[in-house]
């Protein structure tokens, strides 16, 4: 009898245990689940999963996009002229074919943006950062590129020459020196 008895007990006390364990694991999971869906909301209200704007063959003249996400944009052959980037987080867009005259891209973040055959004239890109941006065709005509990042941006041997006349500065957010990121040669 004493050996059921202390059998038992030890059963009662392992699945305590267990049921114990169960609870804690149980709670941990429901806190990441509400976390990870309040995070959602909180990103949408500051504009990061935001549906993906479509202003293809659109007149956006003087348009303020500045510090706005535009994950996913579709600007392409878009009137673009005197619109305004700055600080704007434009990730996995497409622009193609697009007029970017006396446009300010100061400090956007362009990440694996579709950008060829755009006309830049008079376009601001200080400390830009155009992260495997696709820039063949573009072309840029008196242009701002100071302290802009085109780590692993595609460009063209002509366009390479023509920014390396023009590059200097370092960009402060990906510390990053200009000329090293168009591949120029001192």
């Amino acid at each position: 009898m004493k050996f059921r008895q202390i059998l038992g007990q030890g059963f009662e006390r392992s699945l305590g245990q267990d049921l114990g364990r169960v609870w804690q694991i149980g709670w941990a999971v429901l806190v990441a689940v509400v976390v990870f869906l309040g995070s959602g909301d909180v990103a949408i209200a500051r504009g990061e999963y935001a549906p993906p704007l479509s202003f293809s063959n659109a007149e956006l003249s003087n348009r303020d996009f500045s510090g706005q996400w535009l994950r996913g944009s579709e600007l392409s052959n878009a009137n673009l002229t005197g619109a305004n980037f700055s600080d704007a987080h434009i990730e996995g867009a497409a622009m193609s074919g697009s007029t970017l005259t006396d446009t300010d891209l100061s400090g956007a973040f362009k990440t694996n943006t579709l950008m060829d055959s755009i006309k830049f004239e008079r376009t601001d890109l200080t400390n830009a950062v155009l992260l495997e941006a696709l820039l063949l065709g573009s072309t840029f005509n008196n242009v701002v590129i100071d302290g802009a990042d085109f780590t692993d941006a595609l460009l063209d041997g002509y366009q390479v020459k023509q920014l390396c006349a023009i590059a200097k500065g370092r960009n402060p957010s990906t510390d990053v020196d200009t000329r090293e990121s168009l591949g120029c040669r001192d």
